[in-house]
């Protein structure tokens, strides 16, 4: 639990930064805080004193406190070297580091800096990297969405951000609640390729594996959807397992008992990703079910992971550096003053053949 103090810090920083209150205006008196947190008046004067010192309040003496953007030159953000605000779900892990790396490498041609965050795929952690942002007083920012497919409540944050016109643009996915520019590959188009591969290779019971708190996986089921109708295949609900960030963690035993459950049925399966994919493999080892003789796999996005396997597993591109440095170089263009800058970019995903897919045998 936070002790009082820190949450008096907590709720004044968010109303700053998220412009609820305005720098040079007045902030509620001691005796009017100690009511609304009920806390004491030593409780408050030692929240003032921290907001003070990190440039956030500004005390006068006999006329009040007030609202200060010192706190953005403490940080540096009005140094003449401009700052990009990287924040992305994860950094060393998947598809990231290539990402990190095409944004690098543009901003390095213009001796952009770069202050890099994740989110772990949680909003507070999300919250959290926003108020850093805000704070350094970051030129632009490069976001990947946190739970993009679920209510965000740190909308007010990216809102600032617009009224400081601090550009800043999405990758990988975006909020649907927002006018937000950004650079996402087609995942419609991907798992609607790995379906109709499957599909022409004569599989009519296709199974699929997806992640629902993301727009990806959404849009990866659609996909599926869309390649099944054109086919004449029925959707079968019991022939989809979805997971979230936080059941992830579960989906070994999941897997299990779905892969057991349609051992019989399906021949194929569409994955939300090279990850889940190759952690369908080792489940398949597992329950003796031979891949591809027994059961077809795609995954998608043509990882690292995937290039390094034991097997060489079917997927789809994703742009991945390519992605990193054209949003870099949207928002420096951005920052240059440029016009008509795309506002949707979608990169179209191409199949790449692997060993984990077999052409079915039709009597």
């Amino acid at each position: 639990m936070k002790p009082k103090y820190q949450v008096i810090i907590d709720d004044l920083k968010n109303k700053i930064l998220t412009g609820e209150y305005s720098v040079g205006e007045q902030i509620p008196t001691e005796s009017v805080m100690q009511e609304m947190y009920n806390v004491s008046r030593h409780t408050v004067r030692k929240s003032i004193l921290e907001l003070s010192n990190e440039g956030f309040l500004r005390s006068e003496k006999g006329s009040g406190t007030y609202v200060s953007n010192q706190y953005q030159s403490k940080s540096g953000g009005n140094s003449k070297n401009k700052t990009i605000g990287v924040i992305t779900t994860y950094i060393s892990d998947y598809i990231f580091p290539s990402i990190i790396r095409g944004i690098e490498r543009r901003l390095n041609e213009d001796n952009y800096s770069l202050l890099l965050a994740s989110t772990n795929n949680d909003v507070e952690q999300e919250k959290k990297a926003l108020e850093m942002m805000l704070s350094f007083g970051v030129d632009g920012m490069i976001i990947e969405p946190t739970k993009s497919n679920l209510y965000n409540p740190n909308i007010g944050y990216y809102l600032s951000f617009k009224e400081q016109e601090v550009p800043f643009i999405m990758i990988n996915a975006y909020y649907e609640e927002l006018e937000v520019p950004f650079f996402c590959l087609d995942d419609v188009q991907s798992s609607y390729l790995a379906t109709k591969e499957l599909i022409s290779k004569g599989h009519t019971q296709i199974g699929l594996i997806s992640k629902m708190d993301d727009l990806q996986g959404k849009y990866r089921m659609k996909g599926y959807i869309k390649a099944l109708g054109e086919a004449k295949l029925r959707f079968q609900p019991e022939q989809l397992l979805s997971f979230t960030t936080e059941t992830k963690l579960d989906l070994y035993t999941n897997l299990k008992e779905f892969l057991n459950e349609n051992r019989d049925v399906l021949t194929a399966i569409v994955c939300y990703n090279d990850e889940v994919g190759l952690e369908v493999v080792n489940v398949c080892r597992q329950l003796d079910i031979s891949i591809p003789e027994q059961l077809s796999i795609i995954g998608q996005d043509n990882s690292y992971i995937a290039k390094n396997a034991n097997i060489k597993l079917t997927t789809l591109t994703h742009p991945q550096e390519r992605m990193g440095h054209d949003a870099a170089d949207w928002v420096i263009k951005k920052l240059q003053g440029k016009k008509d800058l795309p506002n949707e970019t979608y990169y179209q995903p191409v199949l790449i053949e692997g060993e984990t897919v077999k052409e079915l045998d039709i009597q």
